[in-house]
């Protein structure tokens, strides 16, 4: 393994990031809360994909929670104490969660300099970005030069999703529930994207084979012709990832593609059969 670099990263759960690649590049990560009938897990420690979808379904009452201020602090300095001398924390857009807002808080406190960054994103299309910046500091570079990287990536990034049903956004306030009343009585099956971080629609089908047609097209689009890094995402819906994962293989001639579950808060917000694109055209 290689040193800890001096500009530390510290990201959030929802990044969604390979346990071999935190490890590898050195990134620390804050865990997100669920909040399952009044008990809090930790996302990614004491509660799966599969116990979400589970409670979803059954439904139970599942809210999401922020990381506290001091739980940031915590891992701030824990970055100081094995030798960082600045820290940069990336995490999921500040229009979804108050992530954002405590780590900001943490850094007035933090006894080493912290560049917080509100990356507007979710998922593997900020962890992709997040790989960057741990690349650019494993390389000997500067909180410019990290943040520049992390935030380089952002920019020509994409994140598009099929859900089943808007129901479960409704719950969480990411759609109105006029818009959901509206897809549910006219059984249309939503495409959504993220931009500028928030949910908006992107486009309507009318079944779910359409629906993965379409996403492949919408990357494709986003690609541009470009070497790409891809992320397939889903919420119990296996079979339905990687037959997406099968048709980006096929229309993208220069993509590493990923495919895994998110974790308990994205599914959370969507809901279980929601599949989700991550497009990341690499750096030239």
């Amino acid at each position: 393994m290689s040193q800890q670099p001096k500009v530390a990263l510290v990201t959030d759960s929802t990044a969604y990031l390979p346990a071999e690649l935190i490890a590898q590049h050195h990134i620390s990560v804050v865990p997100v809360s669920v909040v399952v009938d009044g008990v809090a897990y930790d996302e990614g420690v004491d509660i799966s994909s599969v116990e979400l979808a589970d409670a979803l379904r059954r439904r139970l009452t599942v809210t999401t929670s922020r990381p506290t201020p001091a739980r940031f602090l915590d891992t701030y300095r824990a970055a100081a104490t094995v030798g960082a001398t600045d820290i940069v924390s990336a995490h999921l857009s500040a229009d979804m969660s108050g992530t954002y807002d405590s780590a900001v808080i943490a850094a007035r406190e933090s006894p080493i300099p912290v560049r917080v960054l509100d990356t507007r994103s979710v998922g593997m299309a900020m962890g992709f970005a997040i790989l960057d910046g741990a690349r650019t500091a494993d390389a000997g570079g500067t909180v410019e030069e990290v943040t520049a990287a992390v935030m380089d990536r952002i920019a020509t990034s994409s994140a598009l999703f099929y859900v089943d049903t808007l129901e479960y956004l409704r719950r969480g306030g990411r759609v109105t529930a006029a818009a959901a009343a509206v897809g549910q009585a006219l059984s249309v099956k939503p495409i959504l994207e993220l931009v500028d971080g928030r949910v908006v629609p992107c486009e309507r089908v009318r079944t779910s084979a359409k629906a993965l047609a379409r996403l492949t097209e919408l990357a494709v689009q986003r690609a541009a012709g470009r070497p790409c890094d891809v992320a397939v995402q889903h919420l119990d819906a296996a079979a339905r990832a990687e037959s997406l994962a099968e048709l980006l293989a096929a229309a993208l001639t220069d993509a590493h593609i990923l495919v895994s579950e998110v974790g308990a808060v994205v599914g959370a917000h969507v809901g279980p059969g929601m599949v989700a694109v991550g497009i990341a055209p690499r750096p030239a």
